[in-house]
Order: C-alpha cells, then sequence, then structure tokens
C-alpha cells in the first residue's frame, strides 16, 4: 500500500465514524444525544459509543425490547442509570424513546424541574427519580398522562408547591413513593384513594400532609405498606384502614391524630407491623388488635389511650414487640400473657397499671427487654422471671412491689440492667450475683433490703453503677469494692453500714459520685481518695468518720463535697479554709481553720501549701514547653506549604468539575489561599475560609487543598482520599451531608471546594473550650441531624455508601447548629454483603472492634462510630484521653454505669434539668456501641429512637408521670 493511500483512508476514519453515528436507529441517536446533555464525572458512560461497540444494545446500563418491530429496528426498554453521579438537568433527549419501560435515574445529581414530556410515554411502567435535586412543583401533566405508569418514585427530591394530589388519579399505579419532600402543607382532598384499586404501596411520609386521613383509603384492596408517618395529619384514624385486607405495614406515628384507634382492625389477617406512636390519641385499645394472627409489632407509644389492656392480649399469637409506654393504661395485665407470644421487648412504663407481672412474660424464652416503671404494680417478682436467661435490661423501678427478688434473678448471666428501685423489696441480695458477669447497672435504691452487701459484688467485672441508698443494709462495705476499677458511681446513703472505708480506693479511676452519707462508718478518710481522677461528688456526711482532712483532697475538682456531722479533728487543709467550704464541714467541733489552739499551723496545712506551690509550678512549666512545640510545629508547617506552592514556569492550568452551579473560578479561589484564612488542618491537607463570587453578592466557601510539597506529585493516599471523596459527595444530595460546590486539580494539586460551616466542627465546639454554648437540645439536634445524613447513606443510596471516618470531627455545623456529615475520603460504596478492605481507616476510638480483625467494613461500622459520637455528646469527653486512663470512652461509660450509676457518665454541665432526655439518649449510643454488630440497630432505627428521645418541652410541664422514657435496643 502506497503512502499516498494509507493517508487517504486515514482521512476517512472519522467521515466513517460520523457515518456510522448517523446510521444508528433513532433510539440510539436519542440516548448519544442525552448523553451530551448529562456531566458524568466518573465516565459511567463512555461505553455509549458507536465506534467501540458495533451493537448499541450491548452499551452498558439499557437493556433493548425482546422483540422486533416489522422493521427489524432494536429499541430500548430499559434504561438503568441509577448511582452513577450524573449530574445537569434531566436529558430530554429521553422523552423521544417510545419504547421504554423502565427508567432508573435514582441516587445521581439530577437538579432543575421534572420533565413533563415523560408522562406521554405510552409504555412506561416503572419511573425512578429519587435521591436526586429535582425541584419546582410536579407537573400537572404527570396526572393526566402516564397510560401504563406501575411505579412512581419521586421520594428524597426537593420537590415543592402544593402535594401533588393529582397523582392519585393515575389510576394504574402500584407504588407511589413521595416521602420526604419539602411540599407546601396541603392536605389530602376526600375520595384521593378511590380510583387506585392496583395500589400496594404508598409511602407519603414526610410530606407536609395536613388534615385528615381521606376515609376513601379503605377502599386500597391491594395495599400492602401504607406510610404516612413524620406529617402533621389530624382527626382520627379512619374505620376504612380496617378493610385493607392484604396490608403488612401501617405506619402512622408522629402526626396529630387524636380519637380511638378504631375497630376492625382484628380483620386485617397479614397485618404485621402497626405504629400510630406518637399522636394524641384516646380512648380504649380495641381488643381484636391482638387477634391479628400475623402481628409482630405494636407500637401505640405517647398517646393518651386510657382503660385497661384488653384479656385478648394473652392470645397474641406472634406478638414480639409491644410498647405501649406514656399513656393512661390501668387495670391489671392478662395473667397468661407471655404464654402464647413470642415476647423480646415489653415496654408498658408511665401507665398506671396495677395487679401482678404476669408470672409467664417469658413463656416463650425469648424475652430480652421488660420494662414496666412507674406503674402501680404489687405483689411479688415472679420466681418465673429469674429463669429468663435471654434477659438483658429489667425495669420495675417505682412501683409498689414487695417481697424478696428471685434468688436466680440476680444471677442472670445476660443481665446489664437490673433497675428495682423505689418498690418495697426486702430480703438480701443473693451472693449468686456473682453469676450476672454483664452487669454494669444495679439500681436498688429506696427499697426495704437487709443484711450485709455480699463480697461478691465486687467481683462484677462490668459494674458501672450501684445504687442502693435508703435501705437497711448493714455490715461493712465489702473490702472487694475496691478492686471494681469500672465503678463510676457508688450511692449507698441512708443505711446502717458500719466500719471503714475500704483501702486501695486509687483504682476508682472512673469513680465521679461517691454517697456514703448517714451510715455508721468509722476510721479516717483515706488519703488516696484525692488520687480518684474525676470525682466530681463526694458525701461522707452523717457518720462517725475520725482524724485529719486529708490534705490530698485538695487535688479533687468537686460539685458537691460534704464532709459534715462527724468526729474530724485538726486544721483544714489550706483550700478548705475559706467560707465557701464552711457547710462542707459543719458538725465537727474539733476541726479548726488556720492556726489550731496551741499557736501553730499544722503539719499537714504546712505540707498542703507547699504542694499547692508545686503543682501551680509544674503545670506552668508543661504549659511553657507545650507552647514552644506548638510554635515549632507551626513555623515547620507554614514553612512546609509554602515550599509546595506551584509556582515557576507560568501560570497553572486548572481542570475544575463542577457539581452544581457555581459563579466563581480557580482565580478567585487561589487568592483566598493564604494563611491568615486556615480554618483547620488535616492529615489531607489545610483547609482556608475563601469568600468569592461576582455580580454583588459574595458567597463563602470551604477549600481543602490537598499538596504533598516540595514539588512531588500528590502521593497515591491523598490522590486516593480526592478521588473517593469526589466520587462520593459529587452524586449525594442531602440536607444532612455537606455539599460538595466543584474541585480543581493543576498538576500535583488538589482543592475541593465545599460549603462554609461558620460553626466549624463539633469536635472543636464540643472539647474546644466552647461546650458550655452547646445545651443538650442543640446536642440533640447534632445527634438526630447527623443521624438523618448517615441513614441516607446506608438506607437511600443504592449501592449503599460506608462513611468509615464518623468522628466528631467530621461533623460539621451551621450557623443554626444544624449538622452535616463530612469528609469521605475513604468512604467506601458496597454491594451485598460486607467489603474487604486492605487497611484500617478510621479514627482512633471511634472504630468498631470487629473492623480491626476483620478487615471487613459493613455499614454497622459506622453505626459504631456514631455511636462514640453520641457518647461524647452525652459525656462531654473525647473518646480517647489521659483522663480516660487506658480506655477508650465507650469502655469508660459502660465501666462508668456499672459502678457508678447513669449519672456518673452523664456531663455534669448539663445533667441538670436535661438529665432524663440525657439518658435516654445515653441508651441509643449503648446500643450503637454494642461489641456485636449483630446487636446494632440500624441508621434508620437510629432516627426513629432518636425521635423518640427528643429533649422534653419546657414549661409548662406535661400532665403524664415524669419519668425516663425506656427506648429501643
Amino acid at each position: 500500500m502506497t503512502p499516498l493511500l494509507l493517508l487517504r483512508l486515514l482521512c476517512l476514519l472519522p467521515l466513517a465514524a460520523t457515518a456510522a453515528a448517523a446510521a444508528l436507529p433513532a433510539d440510539f441517536a436519542a440516548l448519544l444525544a442525552a448523553k451530551s446533555n448529562l456531566s458524568d464525572p466518573t465516565s459511567a458512560l463512555a461505553a455509549w459509543d458507536p465506534r467501540l461497540s458495533p451493537s448499541p444494545c450491548r452499551w452498558p446500563h439499557l437493556l433493548c425490547s425482546s422483540h422486533r418491530s416489522a422493521s427489524d429496528t432494536p429499541t430500548v426498554a430499559s434504561l438503568l442509570l441509577s448511582n452513577l453521579s450524573l449530574a445537569g438537568a434531566f436529558p430530554h433527549p429521553l422523552c423521544s424513546l417510545r419504547s421504554l419501560v423502565h427508567v432508573d435515574l435514582s441516587y445521581n445529581s439530577l437538579a432543575g424541574p421534572l420533565p413533563p414530556c415523560l408522562a406521554a410515554l405510552p409504555s412506561l411502567r416503572r419511573l425512578d427519580l429519587s435521591g436526586n435535586t429535582f425541584s419546582d412543583e410536579v407537573p400537572g401533566a404527570y396526572g393526566a398522562g402516564f397510560p401504563s405508569l406501575s411505579t412512581l418514585s419521586l421520594a428524597g427530591n426537593e420537590l415543592s408547591g402544593a402535594f401533588p394530589g393529582f397523582l392519585l388519579n393515575v389510576t394504574a399505579l402500584e407504588e407511589l413513593l413521595l416521602a420526604y419532600n419539602p411540599f407546601a402543607p396541603s392536605a389530602l382532598p376526600p375520595g384521593s384513594f378511590s380510583g387506585l384499586p392496583r395500589l400496594r404501596v404508598l409511602w407519603l411520609a414526610g410530606c407536609g400532609l395536613v388534615g385528615g386521613i381521606p376515609a376513601s383509603v379503605g377502599s386500597l384492596k391491594s395495599l400492602v405498606n401504607l406510610d404516612l408517618s413524620t406529617n402533621n395529619l389530624t382527626g382520627e384514624i379512619p374505620a376504612g384502614v380496617g378493610r385493607l385486607e392484604n396490608v403488612e405495614q401501617i405506619e402512622l406515628y408522629s402526626n396529630h391524630l387524636d380519637g380511638r384507634v378504631p375497630d376492625g382492625l382484628g380483620q386485617l389477617r397479614r397485618l404485621r407491623f402497626f405504629d400510630a406512636s406518637m399522636n394524641q390519641l384516646t380512648g380504649e385499645i380495641p381488643a381484636d388488635l391482638f387477634l391479628v394472627p400475623r402481628l409482630e409489632s405494636l407500637h401505640l407509644y405517647q398517646n393518651e389511650l386510657s382503660g385497661s389492656v384488653p384479656a385478648t392480649l394473652a392470645q397474641a399469637p406472634a406478638l414480639a414487640d409491644l410498647r405501649l409506654f406514656s399513656n393512661r393504661l390501668a387495670g391489671e395485665l392478662p395473667p397468661e400473657f407471655g404464654k402464647n407470644s413470642p415476647l423480646q421487648f415489653l415496654d408498658l412504663s408511665d401507665n398506671r397499671i396495677s395487679g401482678q407481672i404476669p408470672a409467664v412474660l417469658c413463656g416463650a424464652g425469648k424475652l430480652e427487654q421488660l420494662l414496666m416503671l412507674n406503674n402501680e404494680l404489687a405483689g411479688p417478682i415472679p420466681a418465673e422471671l429469674g429463669q429468663c436467661r435471654t434477659l438483658t435490661r429489667v425495669r420495675l423501678a417505682n412501683n409498689q412491689l414487695s417481697g424478696p427478688v428471685p434468688p436466680d434473678m440476680w444471677a442472670l448471666p445476660h443481665l446489664y440492667l437490673l433497675e428495682l428501685a423505689g418498690n418495697k423489696l426486702s430480703g438480701t441480695v443473693d451472693p449468686a450475683i456473682a453469676m450476672a458477669t454483664n452487669l454494669s447497672q444495679l439500681l436498688i435504691s429506696d427499697n426495704r433490703f437487709t443484711g450485709a452487701l455480699p463480697a461478691q459484688v465486687g467481683t462484677l467485672p462490668a459494674l458501672f453503677e450501684l445504687s442502693a441508698a435508703n435501705n437497711m443494709f448493714s455490715g461493712p462495705l465489702p473490702a472487694s469494692l475496691a478492686e471494681v476499677s469500672t465503678l463510676g458511681r457508688l450511692d449507698l446513703r441512708n443505711n446502717s453500714l458500719s466500719g471503714e472505708l475500704p483501702q486501695g480506693v486509687r483504682r476508682w479511676q472512673k469513680l465521679t459520685q461517691l454517697d456514703l452519707a448517714d451510715n455508721h462508718l468509722t476510721g479516717t478518710i483515706p488519703p488516696e481518695l484525692g488520687e480518684v481522677p474525676v470525682l466530681n461528688s463526694l458525701d461522707l456526711s452523717g457518720n462517725e468518720l475520725t482524724g485529719d482532712v486529708p490534705v490530698q483532697l485538695e487535688n479533687l475538682k468537686l460539685s458537691l463535697f460534704n464532709l459534715s456531722n462527724n468526729r474530724l479533728t485538726g486544721a483544714l487543709p489550706p483550700l478548705f479554709a475559706g467560707s465557701m467550704y464552711r457547710d462542707s464541714f459543719a458538725g465537727n467541733p474539733a476541726l479548726c481553720r488556720g492556726t489550731c489552739p496551741g499557736g501553730r499551723q499544722s503539719r499537714v496545712g504546712r505540707r498542703g501549701l507547699v504542694s499547692s506551690v508545686a503543682s501551680i509550678l509544674a503545670v506552668a512549666g508543661v504549659i511553657l514547653l507545650l507552647g514552644v512545640a506548638w510554635f515549632c510545629y507551626t513555623y515547620r508547617s507554614q514553612r512546609s506549604g509554602q515550599a509546595g506552592e506551584p509556582g515557576g514556569g507560568g501560570r497553572p492550568r486548572w481542570a475544575l468539575t463542577s457539581f452544581h452551579k457555581v459563579e466563581f473560578d480557580e482565580d478567585d479561589i487561589l487568592g483566598c489561599l493564604d494563611e491568615d484564612n486556615v480554618v483547620g488542618m488535616g492529615a489531607a491537607g489545610k483547609v482556608y475560609k475563601a469568600v468569592v463570587g461576582r455580580g454583588g453578592e459574595d458567597t463563602v466557601v470551604a477549600v481543602k487543598k490537598l499538596w504533598s510539597g516540595g514539588g512531588k506529585a500528590v502521593d497515591g493516599a491523598a490522590k486516593d482520599s480526592f478521588d473517593a471523596e469526589v466520587a462520593t459527595l459529587g452524586r449525594i444530595r442531602h440536607k444532612n451531608i455537606v455539599k460538595l460546590w466543584c474541585c480543581f486539580r493543576s498538576g500535583d494539586c488538589r482543592l475541593l471546594v465545599y460549603e462554609y460551616m461558620p460553626n466549624g466542627s463539633l469536635g472543636d465546639l464540643l472539647h474546644g473550650g466552647k461546650g458550655g454554648l452547646l445545651d443538650w437540645p442543640a446536642r440533640h439536634r447534632v445527634m438526630a441531624d447527623a443521624a438523618e445524613g448517615l441513614a441516607y447513606l446506608h438506607h437511600d443510596c443504592a449501592p449503599l455508601i460506608v462513611h468509615r471516618d464518623i468522628k466528631s470531627n467530621n461533623i460539621l455545623l451551621d450557623a443554626e447548629l444544624g449538622a452535616k456529615v463530612a469528609d469521605f475520603g475513604v468512604a467506601r460504596v458496597i454491594g451485598d454483603g460486607p467489603a474487604a478492605v486492605t487497611a484500617i481507616a478510621g479514627s482512633c476510638g471511634y472504630i468498631a472492634p470487629e473492623y480491626s480483625y476483620t478487615l471487613r467494613v459493613t455499614e454497622k461500622s459506622d453505626v459504631y462510630s456514631f455511636g462514640v459520637v453520641m457518647l461524647e455528646l452525652v459525656t462531654g469527653k473525647r473518646p480517647v484521653t489521659p483522663e480516660l486512663g487506658d480506655k477508650d470512652l465507650v469502655r469508660w461509660v459502660h465501666g462508668g454505669i456499672e459502678r457508678g450509676g447513669v449519672d456518673a457518665v452523664l456531663d455534669p454541665r448539663l445533667a441538670g434539668e436535661s438529665r432524663d432526655d440525657m439518658v435516654r439518649a445515653l441508651h441509643v449510643a449503648l446500643l450503637c456501641t454494642s461489641s456485636l454488630p449483630i446487636n446494632r440497630p440500624s441508621m434508620r432505627a437510629v432516627v426513629k429512637l432518636l425521635l423518640e428521645a427528643a429533649p422534653t418541652p419546657p414549661p409548662p410541664p406535661p400532665t403524664k408521670a415524669a419519668g425516663e422514657k425506656p427506648l429501643d435496643v
């Protein structure tokens, strides 16, 4: 072949490719046009190229129809583009694909209005546009078109305007999913459900619905799942709900529904889950509700239900989860309750239930949670409950129970909370308690227990709280108590204990409260008590203690200090000689302040003064050394940062990838990257605050710069982090996940531009000396917001995303202290089952225990890390700090609860009026940080639990009985 002929052939190749594209059938030409309208940062559609594949039906993400037309031309039947990071407006060329049956564009970054043209597609059966940021109103054409549509999912977008009730006119619909869009408050019109004979799934949660539930809901004969939760619906639950003969799940929680639970629900033979909690329902529970043969879960808590629990409760054949707490129920429970039901979770707290506890509650041998506190139960605790070895949590406080505790109940092997306070129980604590190796909290105050505390209490390896005040215990304190290094709270006030305080109390490194007031204790106060590092409440008043006040107690930082009414002698240490401690030592006539009779200051006082001065000088020296070290570190960091700036060789060229419409360019960003604008620094680089924009309207953004320094290319780890963050954040749209505006690349420099969060990270605000700015309602909101963001990643993204580095520094706060999850540099997209990793990602103190030895990551790893963040918010402590000794925060909390009760771990700055609310959140955190992944709740369940644990509203006080609301595990 001559060179001239070869040249001619090469020149003809582009023309041949163009001709091939032009010769494509119309459907595939439309696909190429749609591709050109989309931003495709991950090149997911790169294979849509007639030069690469001779048969367009082999292009990825689409399926051709199985039959051909008369002209034998292939047509597109399914377009499956979910979770591909596609951005831009909806590509209108897709509307010309008349043969489309299934369109799935879910979980991308598509924005703008919904396209009306889709409604004209004659064969379209399934349309899924969920998880994008489509906005504006739903087109009216959607109500008059879609002749064949069976599934319409628009959930999780930013659709506004009135609720599109006209969609209920699409008679072929089988699934309608519109949940979690910010529609304007709208009522469902009467008769709105009467034209949907095939509808199986109706998901309208969080849609701004007001008014009543239309009676026509009863016409949905095919309905399997009805979810109208988290709206502002009012009025009664329509009786027509009882005609939903195929329904399996009904979710009506968190509305303003009132009136009675309708009769007729017993006819729903397939019903498995019914949740109408957090409403204003009144009247009695219908008797036939417990006769539903498949009913597994019934949640009616936080209503105003009254009357007695129906006797039919004893016949419920499938009931495993019953929550009726915080109502006005009265009367006795059926004595056979539990015999015929596979009960696992029972919560009847905060009612007025009387009579005895049914002996057969654990008849199926599956009961794990028994919560019946704040009622009027009487009589003994059934001996059969002592045989229920599956129990993990028992809360029977504040009833009128009497008699001894069954001996076997003290020894239940899986029990971690036994709360029997506020009853009339008697007898002794059985030595068999040594078998309760999981016991963390033993709360038995305000009863009539007698005898000595058995030495076996001090052998419990996980004991955090022992609260046995206001009983009639006698004898000495067990010496073994000093061995319980996990003890966080010990409250034995107002008993008849005698003898001396045990030796070796320096082992109580987690103890925050010690209350032994009003006993008959003798001997001296151990000086080593001053070595308990986190003790903040010490009450030894009303005893017969003698000797000096140890100067070592000056080391303690006490919010409550009471040694009054003892027989102490000698001079007070200098710190305690002031008037502010006058009441702490009242009733000790032999104590003196300053100089004792005889004209000289006590030696212990002088030693205390010398010790104090030495301590001050030591602290000052440490501060000076830290300051010098920080100056050197900052100086080296600045020099390294300056050395790594791009420079030389002319102006660098920047490649921009945008995920939202931006009004700035690289010049605007680069002009702000100076040291005065640094707002954060991490392993990946620095974060700058940048004020950018044009047209007279400035935008504040945060810029993360990844830079290796020295003119070298960005290293592999930094590049992987950058690529992972771009791939993940670029396609996520959620109000509780930080927004990635765009990214820039230039040679060895990478810039990520985010929305700016003016209140910085939760870690800085909580632990940086500003913790007082976060009251409990604010902290709870942070928990709820971050949980919503994680739930979106785990449940609404397909495939799901695991963050892998959840920590307080990666939760950012906006101007109103709303929280958003940030920093996706090590995030992983996983499909079915766990994903294998080659290295551990995450931060010390937050990493799930199974992760470190299996290197298998699941969403339950994130749940654990989030639980640690919750513990930070509840305790005010960092996850790893010298204050916690050799334990991380999770183990510290468990140990503290076991020794000192929940109050021992609560942030003392908030644990006043917010105490009960904090305890509820603490229980959720403990569930999330379970050592076994299978025992951790899903993030969707965590969101619901936090909703249940919302802070108690301010005065006027509620009419319901006060008390801690128990939660799920």
